[in-house]
């Protein structure tokens, strides 16, 4: 699932690949831009923001895309066989002399002016892995609403960018507090905390190939995807539900021992008590 430090890794392997490269290949697959060519421009960067990717473009262009669920950019030698999926799933080709880039299953495609970024991420609250980072700013946007669910709350890229389903129910955990909680609730020492350790947990996986937040080498996450596993601390069953704002539910992990505190009103989620996912 990409999240903040997936995405990261995304844009270094873009960049490392094209980045001062002139594009002889250009193919973007959707019908707003099926006319749009970008050979013979050189590539000047690729950035990550949050969960946005920033392809910028010599002549100020940028190709923004974003991964949600389960979109992913490939980079390819020459001859190489492209293996990310079929090819009904490719939305985006670019091709330097040795190498290719191919974006598959990528539900956001947009070809903008670089001057015009801010139309794409302005709404994006401060980047866990960016150079706006600020630690008090993204607590303040937290507690902008101080009713709304914590495990909402880290989901809102407008509050903080780069958290997704996986840290949601880490954080929580760590925090020892259920996703349920009114943000305005969590203890005044523990929210001080709440940015610190979002960043300490992003910073230290940007450069695995496996994300891990136990510092275990048997187990690599605390509650995420282990329902109804034993809690790693406890022994207590994790517990797995729906949460969500109404648009979207998504399955949210806690342990009910560790984690005092609200948990789903009823006909809010489906209470889950076999796993929905796994981990590695």
């Amino acid at each position: 699932m990409p999240e903040g430090d997936t995405v990261w890794q995304a844009a270094k392997r873009l960049h490392t690949a094209l980045a001062g490269k002139v594009l002889v290949r250009s193919d973007l697959r959707v019908p707003r831009y099926a006319t749009a060519d970008l050979t013979g421009r050189a590539v000047l960067e690729v950035a990550p923001r949050g969960k946005h990717l920033l392809t910028r473009i010599e002549g100020g262009l940028t190709l923004h895309s974003h991964l949600r669920m389960d979109g992913s950019w490939k980079v390819y030698a020459p001859g190489q066989r492209w293996s990310g999926g079929p090819a009904h799933q490719i939305r985006a080709v670019l091709g330097t002399a040795d190498r290719t880039a191919v974006g598959y299953r990528l539900p956001v495609l947009d070809l903008i002016r670089t001057g015009e970024e801010q139309r794409a991420v302005g709404h994006l609250g401060p980047d866990l892995l960016g150079p706006d980072w600020d630690p008090d700013k993204a607590l303040a946007y937290l507690l902008r609403d101080p009713a709304r669910p914590l495990g909402e709350a880290l989901l809102d890229q407008r509050n903080l960018a780069g958290i997704g389903n996986v840290y949601k129910s880490e954080l929580c955990f760590l925090l020892g507090v259920t996703p349920w909680l009114p943000v305005g609730d969590l203890p005044a020492d523990r929210a001080a905390q709440l940015p610190v350790l979002a960043k300490r947990l992003l910073e230290a996986n940007r450069d695995r190939p496996t994300r891990v937040t136990t510092g275990r080498r048997d187990q690599n996450l605390f509650v995420y995807g282990r329902t109804p596993r034993p809690c790693l601390r406890c022994g207590t069953p994790i517990r797995s539900a729906d949460q969500g704002d109404g648009s979207r539910e998504r399955p949210t992990y806690w342990c009910p021992r560790c984690q005092p505190g609200p948990t789903p009103p009823p006909g809010a989620g489906r209470l889950r008590t076999s796993p929905r996912h796994t981990t590695n």
